[in-house]
């Protein structure tokens, strides 16, 4: 009798401590994730204040034709640089790419583009618009973040309708991106995202 007593008090014990352990390691995972997002967050933002004064310190030198070169050529660079320095892979992508190569979204990012969409439909402001995830893929776990992009106005010397864009501009686009569509925007779409993803 003693003895189912006292074995009924260690599976009780031994039950409490797998609760314990197992509400530990959730609150572990809460706060490991919400670091990560923080530091996503001041990632994306370095990157979008870097490229936004190299925008305007080019269209104020050379205008939107001279601003080509910044998205095509210093924002994979900025975006390069970052990477390097903080182990994490920071891209841009949207739906509706200028350079494949470049800014094509993977599943995941399809799917938080088409949220983003969504939400922005429903009349979500896009400029506080993220969204953030701990996925499993074949290599591995990775926390993952997307900060949307609205359209501004400096971006529709290059981004806009036809009628906004100058000869100039469209002579450069179709030059060197022949499979262009990243035109047709209006001020305060949705033009894509920041993607931040790192080893969880």
């Amino acid at each position: 009798m003693l003895k189912g007593g006292f074995m009924k008090r260690i599976r009780l014990v031994t039950a409490l401590m797998c609760f314990v352990w197992l509400f530990a390691g959730i609150a572990y995972g809460g706060e490991a994730v919400n670091e990560r997002e923080a530091a996503a967050r001041k990632t994306v933002m370095g990157f979008m204040q870097d490229l936004i004064s190299a925008l305007q310190k080019e269209m104020a030198a050379g205008g939107p034709a001279g601003a080509v070169g910044v998205c095509s050529d210093l924002a994979p660079s900025i975006a390069g640089r970052i990477s390097r320095e903080t182990g994490w892979r920071v891209t841009r992508v949207s739906e509706k790419v200028r350079n494949p190569l470049l800014g094509m979204p993977d599943a995941w990012e399809q799917k938080v583009l088409l949220d983003f969409d969504k939400r922005a439909s429903n009349g979500e402001d896009i400029d506080k618009m993220s969204f953030s995830e701990v996925v499993s893929e074949p290599d591995g776990r990775f926390f993952r973040y997307m900060k949307a992009v609205a359209v501004k106005q400096p971006c529709l010397a290059c981004h806009g309708t036809e009628e906004k864009i100058a000869p100039s501009v469209r002579a450069i686009l179709k030059e060197r991106y022949p499979h262009d569509r990243a035109t047709g925007y209006k001020l305060g779409d949705l033009r894509g995202a920041i993607s931040v993803k790192e080893p969880f």
